[in-house]
């Protein structure tokens, strides 16, 4: 009886299963890294998540409240007394203190402008100026077609992968193990994970990508822009007591903020389904 050329086995953590050529040399077979989904909300709370947005105007109501019955003394050290407090519970916590850490220094900037100054709508000069930036830079991403909400969308989770299409969603970049490339090829990256495959096609060379990331980026825009132009109105008229200028500043801050986002990620999907539509099903399946 003819012997038969041996085939090896290997276990679920040693090397891949190879099979002999002809000429008796073992090949191996190409392994497929497998693609991880995860929640949408991982890239909000990859952000700081809804509780860091909800953190963030812990400080500006602690600034209104002590400011209105105490005065502005009370007011700056009861915005620095919060934001500390929420930047040393995230640490406890072990939870991302990246956003706590920038609204720290948000709000030493603010009572530092509003200490020097003595007076206390001076404390929101800051955020107007902020989101004054904000949205000329967004609408200045527009005429060159580099819309930037389109620039962000695709670094976090590049359309071409199709990974918001079922309504889940891969990691941060560099965070998470990279898909196989189209040729079943795994290709290491320098710092030692599965680069992401070249798309086709560039997503500003998709028209229907370009324009929803365009109106995406219009409207974030113009949100930043008239959240400055109220604040600033009321300033203007808010010599002596803040509190509508107070008030209005979180009105346009995390709701608008919040159903901004729903709309976002809502869109985005779409756009990936557009570009990674799902496979019709076979016959009889």
């Amino acid at each position: 009886m003819p012997a038969e050329h041996p085939r090896s086995t290997v276990s679920a953590s040693s090397d891949p299963v190879t099979d002999p050529e002809p000429d008796g040399q073992p090949v191996e077979e190409p392994v497929h890294e497998p693609v991880l989904a995860f929640d949408r909300h991982l890239v909000i709370e990859q952000l700081g998540g809804w509780r860091g947005m909800v953190d963030a105007t812990v400080p500006t109501v602690g600034f209104i409240l002590a400011n209105a019955f105490w005065g502005l003394r009370i007011g700056i050290w009861a915005a620095l007394g919060a934001a500390l407090v929420v930047f040393v519970l995230r640490l406890v916590r072990h939870e991302s203190v990246q956003q706590a850490l920038s609204g720290l220094l948000g709000v030493g900037i603010a009572v530092a402008i509003a200490a020097a100054s003595g007076q206390a709508r001076d404390f929101f000069v800051f955020g107007i100026l902020r989101n004054a930036a904000i949205g000329v830079l967004l609408l200045g991403s527009v005429p060159v077609r580099w819309p930037l909400v389109g620039v962000i969308a695709e670094f976090l989770a590049p359309s071409h992968l199709g990974s918001l299409a079922t309504h889940s969603l891969p990691g941060m970049r560099n965070r998470f193990p990279r898909p196989a490339a189209a040729d079943g090829a795994v290709h290491e990256a320098t710092d030692g994970r599965v680069p992401d495959p070249e798309p086709e096609r560039h997503w500003r060379d998709d028209p229907r990508l370009l324009r929803a990331y365009t109106w995406l980026t219009v409207l974030w825009g113009c949100t930043f822009a008239v959240r400055a132009i109220v604040a600033w109105l009321l300033y203007l008229q808010s010599q002596h007591d803040v509190t509508a200028l107070g008030t209005v500043s979180l009105a346009l801050g995390l709701p608008v903020t919040a159903v901004e986002i729903l709309l976002t990620l809502w869109v985005i999907s779409r756009l990936h389904r557009h570009r990674c539509p799902r496979p019709a099903p076979e016959p009889g399946a």
